[in-house]
């Protein structure tokens, strides 16, 4: 044993450079992986007896802000493209937070069809709608089409969600004190509308769509603050961070060999799911933010959205250009 302790002190010694530089890479490592991993909704506010609609529920951030609303109580509705997913989500759900009362209904979000028979479906069947979830969302995929033939990501990023908000606008006025929560990304920040080609036919890009649709996100939340002004419905959107999510399993595999390797091992520092659930649980539900409306907000907190998020004239442009797409009077 003597022999084991000295064997151990000599390589100390040897090596103590060496060792000091790793323990410092440890260290270092876990203070960036606690820095990235960002802020945490610290509200135990209840949500018995209220209700909350959650579109894309069924994996990542969305099912861990579901879990989340399920264990305050309230009724949870899952909103979800995947029927058999979102089943299994919502069974899960149930049993983590001991709520049965977690419902999953269709919505598809490239289809219009489909966002108006959820919400009638919604209108006819729930008492109220106190927290809408705006969280669905696609990234970086080839240039499709939704079902109307719009592009992929400006329809279902931002104009099935303006439907879906819009035609639950009256439910969620009677259920006031209300909230309408948009998940939108940083990525706004190095967005532009194109109004002349919304859809991109003359020069489709993914990464430009997808960023023109995450600016649509936080332009809508300014104009609907706008417009809700006075009624008890207040809006709020939000950058989850960067999260070890399905929403880049369109990206991934078409980047180069040599990239995919570089970005592995920085998968491993990003946010988890929880982790980037929680600016949209500390926007559905934290107390101070109840006389609050149209602002944007990261890790728990209010940030200063991209200037160009912040044009009025941009904000009732993209409105109304979004109510003839969708066929709103």
């Amino acid at each position: 044993m003597q022999n084991y302790a000295e064997a151990i002190r000599d390589f100390v010694e040897t090596h103590s450079t060496s060792l000091t530089v790793a323990f410092l890479a440890g260290a270092g490592v876990l203070v960036l992986r606690r820095w990235l991993a960002g802020g945490e909704c610290r509200s135990k506010v209840r949500l018995d007896g209220k209700t909350v609609l959650i579109t894309g529920a069924n994996t990542g951030i969305g099912k861990e802000t579901a879990l989340d609303m399920a264990h305050r109580g309230a009724r949870v509705i899952l909103a979800c493209r995947d029927m058999t997913r979102a089943r299994l989500a919502a069974d899960e759900i149930r049993q983590k937070s001991g709520n049965g009362n977690v419902v999953v209904k269709k919505l598809d979000l490239a289809s219009l069809q489909s966002v108006r028979d959820l919400a009638k479906d919604v209108q006819e069947n729930e008492k109220r709608l106190d927290i809408l979830i705006n969280n669905a969302g696609i990234m970086m995929c080839p240039k499709w089409k939704t079902e109307d033939g719009f592009e992929m990501q400006f329809g279902v990023n931002h104009l099935g969600h303006f439907l879906l908000t819009n035609c639950l606008l009256d439910l969620l006025k009677k259920s006031a004190p209300s909230r309408i929560v948009i998940v939108s990304s940083l990525a706004h920040e190095k967005g532009h509308m194109q109004f002349d080609d919304i859809n991109l036919d003359k020069d489709y890009d993914r990464e430009k769509s997808y960023r023109q649709s995450k600016l649509a996100n936080v332009l809508f939340c300014r104009e609907l603050a706008e417009r809700l002004q006075g009624t008890g419905v207040t809006v709020y959107s939000l950058h989850p961070g960067v999260i070890r999510t399905e929403l880049g399993r369109h990206l991934f595999p078409t980047l180069a060999l040599w990239k995919r390797m570089i970005l592995m091992p920085f998968m491993m520092l990003i946010k988890s799911p929880w982790e980037g659930a929680q600016t949209t649980i500390y926007c559905a539900v934290d107390e101070s933010l109840a006389n609050v409306s149209g602002l944007y907000y990261s890790d728990c907190a209010p940030k200063t959205a991209a200037p160009q998020a912040q044009d009025d004239a941009a904000s009732k442009k993209l409105w109304d250009l979004s109510a003839s797409m969708v066929g709103l009077a």
